[in-house]
């Protein structure tokens, strides 16, 4: 009578890699999280850049600031009163969890500053 052999380790390497799916997944997923969190704060710094430049000229700067967040990047943008000679802006914008639009953790914050040109006071 001929025994039956074993089976050895075919079909081991699919079983291992269903095992490994999960962990595939939540690394993407953090490294996904990650890059939001840099993007939302390179839409922070360039929306009080882009803030900061209209009210240097006497301009409405938090319109200009949020006209440059991505329609589903949620933030403000507001600018100072100038003093000596300067004026400031600062940008928040929201970091979303996995998707942008979605509840996440604390805002972005970025701050501009330039040189005053608009009308001076009396």
């Amino acid at each position: 009578m001929r025994r039956q052999r074993g089976r050895g380790d075919r079909g081991q390497v699919a079983v291992e890699f269903t095992g490994m799916v999960p962990v595939i997944l939540l690394t993407l997923a953090l490294l996904w999280q990650v890059v939001l969190v840099g993007y939302a704060y390179t839409l922070a710094a360039n929306a009080a850049d882009e803030a900061v430049r209209a009210c240097a000229v006497d301009q409405d700067g938090s319109a200009a600031g949020e006209r440059h967040l991505d329609g589903a990047w949620e933030g403000t943008a507001t600018c100072g009163t100038p003093s000596g000679g300067m004026i400031t802006a600062e940008a928040i914008v929201r970091i979303p969890l996995l998707f942008p639009g979605t509840a996440g953790f604390a805002p972005a914050r970025a701050t501009a500053g330039a040189v005053y040109e608009g009308p001076v006071g009396p």
